[in-house]
């Protein structure tokens, strides 16, 4: 028997939306089984969830925002792009795994981003080469703490229906209710994704924050460069790729381009060589004034977005790409923003307004009269 999600109390439903975000429909419904002894179908769970998810955006825009004197001096943002697989037009919605000879279906990309604040952590090259080369920590001489500091009120959320414009000013929004007099130093951190780059800087553009490209793209472009003169996995490839970084991270990207342009005309190189070294050098050129990492590392400055590269693991793929996995639009959005609010650490909070604007559509002010006689 079908069973609305109107059948099940607030606490019920709660408990349920908790497991689907967390796991598998199925052990969604054979936990609550073993809890109430009811069978729940996947199709009164999915109504619960689209229904459970209607307050997101209302949630976020009444919240009150936390005393900016009480939270870190930096202030840092990054946006990025992830790949959700969908369901096929004409095919059926859900399917136990993949039939021998079946593709994998199409994904349609949602926009993720993420906003918290952190203190400053000054370093110099040598330690960040250190770092990404993981060389023996001991031998490097520590000027400041040996871990990161920790983000603070981090947030972290997505949308599938929403276009990148769209989230980037959702992204705005919740700077201006961070820090609305502007007292701290904003970051905003992105791929090098050329679009979103232009978006990021469009609408950010008057919030005076400082773009910076992550470094770890950085890096894939400057083992691309290695792999041209040397084998992969070689130790002369990790020198090339170790001695770049450190330029780079010197502040001397500009010497790095003029290198590589002039290695092509002097060992007058050709094909694929010619295009990938070329390549890396436009990429630099292209993103120099957000490579700027000497002075960024002197402030204290994130230079890397292993925030939001977290956050499309645990948002999105550690729950939306497991083996089998297609998703409707409508129901993608759902789960992606109760898992966001649930990985934000403001589930609870947010389930309270919910039941409360749950109760106002239930039972809206004027509706209802009392008659005394």
């Amino acid at each position: 028997m079908h069973l609305p999600g109107r059948s099940f109390s607030y606490e019920l439903q709660k408990r349920m939306v908790k497991a689907a975000v967390q796991g598998p429909f199925r052990e969604s419904t054979e936990r609550m089984q073993d809890l109430t002894g009811m069978s729940v179908p996947i199709r009164s769970l999915e109504e619960i969830l689209q229904d459970a998810a209607q307050d997101f955006d209302a949630f976020y825009v009444e919240r009150s925002p936390e005393p900016w004197q009480q939270t870190a001096s930096i202030l840092v943002t990054a946006v990025d792009c992830k790949g959700i697989p969908m369901v096929k037009p004409g095919k059926p919605q859900r399917s136990v795994r993949l039939t021998q000879g079946q593709k994998a279906n199409r994904k349609k990309m949602a926009t993720v981003a993420a906003v918290f604040t952190r203190a400053p952590w000054v370093r110099t090259p040598e330690q960040v080469v250190e770092s990404l080369f993981r060389t023996d920590p001991k031998k490097v001489k520590q000027t400041g703490p040996l871990c990161p500091p920790r983000p603070e009120h981090k947030r972290v959320w997505a949308s599938l229906v929403k276009g990148k414009a769209s989230v980037i000013k959702e992204v705005v929004q919740e700077i201006q209710r961070r820090d609305p007099e502007n007292h701290k130093t904003h970051v905003a951190l992105t791929d090098g994704e050329r679009a979103l780059q232009i978006l990021v800087s469009k609408k950010l553009k008057k919030l005076k924050i400082t773009l910076i490209l992550d470094l770890l793209h950085v890096l894939e472009k400057v083992w691309k460069a290695a792999h041209v003169f040397h084998p992969e996995g070689s130790p002369d490839a990790e020198l090339y790729a170790r001695l770049m970084s450190l330029r780079i991270l010197e502040g001397n990207v500009s010497q790095v381009i003029k290198g590589l342009r002039q290695t092509v005309t002097k060992r007058n190189l050709f094909g694929a060589k010619r295009k990938t070294l070329l390549g890396v050098a436009d990429y630099f050129h292209r993103n120099r004034h957000r490579m700027l990492y000497d002075e960024y590392l002197a402030q204290g400055l994130p230079i890397a977005t292993g925030s939001v590269e977290g956050a499309c693991k645990n948002l999105i793929k550690d729950r939306m790409e497991r083996s089998g996995m297609r998703w409707t639009k409508s129901m993608a959005e759902a789960i992606v923003k109760l898992r966001a609010l649930y990985l934000s650490g403001d589930f609870d909070s947010y389930w309270a307004f919910h039941i409360i604007r749950d109760q106002e559509r239930l039972y809206p002010a004027g509706r209802w009269t009392v008659v005394v006689k």
